[in-house]
């Protein structure tokens, strides 16, 4: 982020919680802790009066979860990026986190430095999608298979062809970006898989946030593979 600290509030109803996530990025030095919260309206009014880079948010919280805060965190101030943290592994929390305007989703029980990568990476907006978790994303949109029957296949094939419309406003080049991205390709990945700059990667993906009116590469990653543009490798 060009020398600048990425300040970080953490919201987190248990002490513990919020200790292991101290002791994760106070040994780096790229990222500042400005606040921590108990419960997810703390998170709420701190966001909104310290206006952090990033938050880190626990799914279940009292007074107010993880859910709820994040969206109304992402009402009061879009640019704040929010990583939820959970020990839960279930696809649907995942989905309803994107959905609520989540750039993240880590679990803890993942190793440090596992942590401070992916955060530096959604700091800067290069958070790649894993492809494990792409295709169960691919598995969930096509209702539990990903597999070339009638079923799942031909109502991945359905939405495909009802996108058709928007999926033709991008250029050959922007639809080729937008499909490494929802395989996990960073921007300097893709940037050498094109021959390009990185710099030129991300006027692309302004230009297709912009076309396909979404907020960040997560909903990309998600509307290629709701629509059916990328397949399983």
């Amino acid at each position: 982020m060009s020398g600048k600290r990425i300040s970080v509030l953490i919201a987190d109803d248990h002490p513990h919680g919020r200790e292991g996530m101290r002791d994760i990025l106070g040994g780096d030095a790229d990222f500042h802790i400005v606040g921590e919260a108990a419960n997810g309206e703390q998170a709420v009014m701190l966001a909104a009066e310290l206006v952090p880079d990033l938050v880190l948010m626990d799914i279940n919280m009292p007074v107010m979860n993880g859910m709820e805060a994040t969206q109304r965190i992402k009402t009061i101030d879009p640019r704040i990026k929010i990583v939820m943290v959970t020990v839960s592994d279930d696809i649907t929390d995942l989905f309803e986190a994107i959905k609520r305007g989540a750039q993240g989703y880590l679990l803890k029980n993942l190793s440090p430095s596992a942590w401070v990568e992916y955060l530096r990476a959604v700091a800067v907006d290069e958070a790649p999608l894993s492809k494990e978790l792409a295709f169960r994303m691919l598995q969930e949109f096509n209702g539990g298979s990903a597999g070339t029957g009638s079923g799942a296949g031909g109502r991945a094939q359905a939405s495909a062809a009802g996108s058709a419309g928007v999926h033709a406003a991008l250029t050959q080049r922007e639809r080729e970006v937008l499909e490494r991205v929802a395989s996990g390709g960073s921007n300097r990945l893709i940037a050498e898989s094109f021959g390009i700059s990185e710099h030129t990667v991300k006027n692309h993906l302004k230009n297709i946030l912009q076309k396909l009116h979404l907020e960040n590469r997560v909903q990309l990653a998600r509307y290629a593979l709701e629509k059916g543009l990328v397949k399983e490798t």
